[in-house]
C-alpha cells in the first residue's frame, strides 16, 4: 500500500509515493478503484504491473534507495509511473543493466566441448554440465545456461527428435537459458545446403514445433560461430549484472507474496468460459453479468461480441430481448 497524489499520472508525469506499511484504523480511507492484476514482475529496480483491463493497464513502481548525506538510515523513495509517462521520460532509451557496471564472470564449459567458445575476461573451467554446453556460475550456483548447436549438430539431433525435446525441456526449466545455433534460419530451408538429408518443409515444421513446445526457451539463429560466441558472451554478461543488482525490498516482497495470475485467469477469459458454459441454453447479458458484479457491462458486451465474431455464439432478438446461445 502506498500514498500517492493521483490515481493515474498523465503523460510525462511520475508521482512520488510514500509507502504505507500500517494504516491507522481510525483514518477514513476511500477505495477509488479495484482492478485485477493480469501480470506482475520485477524489471531491474522496478515493479512492472499489467492490469486486467483494456485501457490504462500498464504501470510501474520505481524503487530507489537514497543514501543519507550524514548519519541516518537509508530512505526508500517510490515513484509511480504509467506507460505514457515512461514513454515521455527522457531516460526511455536507457538500458536497464548499465554496461559500465562490469561484473566478474565465471563460466563453466562442458568437458565434451572439443573446440569451445572463448570468454575473454572471464574465469573459465572445464567440467561435466548437467544441462547445456556453457554455464554462468555465481558462488557455485548456475545463473544461466547456453546450449550450442552447429548446423550439422541440429540436423543430426532432429533425427532423434524425442531426445531433443527432452534436452530442451531440461534447459527450459532453468532460470535463464537459450539454444544458440551457429547458422541462419534460412540455411535450414535451403535445399542445396540440406543435400537431401531432410526436406525443407519438414525442417520448417520441426523448428516451429521446437519453439512452440518450449515457449520459454529462446532459440537464437546467430549466423556463424563468431556471432554465436559473441551473443553468448553478451548474454552471460547481462545475466551476471542482473544477479549482482541489489534485491530491493519492495520488489522482492511483492513478487514473492503476490503470484501473478496466469493468462487463462484473466477476467476476459473467465467471462468467455462462463458464457460458453451457459450457452447450452439461451441466456441474457444480465444473467452473465451477475456472475461478475465488479465488471462493467461494456466489457461483458465486448466479450460476447468477440465470441459471436469467432462463431462460438449466436445472437437472437434485439434490445432487452437479446439472447446468446451456441450455433445450431
Amino acid at each position: 500500500m502506498v500514498r500517492a497524489q493521483s490515481a493515474w499520472p498523465g503523460p510525462g508525469q511520475q508521482i512520488f509515493c510514500l509507502r504505507e506499511r500500517v494504516s491507522d484504523p481510525a483514518e477514513h480511507l476511500e477505495q477509488l478503484e479495484r482492478v485485477p492484476v493480469a501480470h506482475l514482475s520485477r524489471v531491474g529496480r522496478k515493479l512492472a504491473i499489467v492490469l486486467d483491463r483494456p485501457l490504462r493497464k500498464r504501470c510501474e513502481f520505481l524503487s530507489i534507495l537514497k543514501q543519507p548525506t550524514g548519519e541516518g538510515p537509508t530512505v526508500e523513495q517510490l515513484f509511480f509511473r504509467t506507460e505514457s509517462g515512461i514513454r515521455a521520460h527522457r531516460s526511455r532509451a536507457r538500458v536497464e543493466l548499465l554496461p559500465s557496471q562490469a561484473v566478474p564472470m565465471t563460466v563453466a564449459i562442458d568437458s565434451a566441448e572439443r573446440y569451445p567458445w572463448r570468454f575473454p575476461g572471464a574465469t573459465t573451467l572445464r567440467r561435466k554440465l548437467a544441462a547445456g554446453d556453457y554455464a554462468l556460475l555465481k558462488e557455485g550456483r548456475t545463473e544461466a545456461v547456453v546450449e550450442r548447436k552447429t548446423f550439422d549438430n541440429l540436423l543430426g539431433d532432429i533425427g532423434a527428435i524425442q531426445a531433443l525435446h527432452h534436452a530442451l525441456a531440461d534447459l527450459a526449466h532453468l532460470p535463464a537459458a537459450a539454444l544458440v545455433v551457429e547458422a541462419q534460419y534460412a540455411d535450414f530451408l535451403d535445399a542445396a545446403r540440406l543435400a537431401g538429408r531432410w526436406p525443407a518443409g519438414h525442417l520448417a515444421r520441426v523448428l516451429a514445433e521446437l519453439q512452440a513446445m518450449h515457449p520459454t526457451l529462446p532459440i537464437v539463429f546467430a549466423g556463424n560461430r563468431k556471432l554465436a560466441n559473441a551473443w553468448c558472451l553478451r548474454f552471460f554478461a547481462a545475466c551476471a549484472q542482473r544477479a549482482a543488482a541489489p534485491q530491493l525490498e519492495l520488489v522482492r516482497e511483492i513478487v514473492a507474496a503476490y503470484a501473478a495470475a496466469p493468462t487463462d485467469a484473466s477476467v476476459d477469459n473467465q467471462l468467455r468460459a462462463a458464457a460458453l458454459a451457459r450457452a447450452e441454453s439461451a441466456f441474457a447479458l444480465a444473467e452473465l453479468a451477475t456472475e461478475f458484479p465488479e465488471v462493467k457491462r461494456p466489457r461483458v458486451r465486448r466479450v460476447l461480441a468477440q465470441l459471436e465474431a469467432e462463431r462460438l455464439l449466436v445472437r437472437t432478438g434485439r434490445g432487452r430481448g437479446t439472447r446468446w446461445m451456441r450455433p445450431a
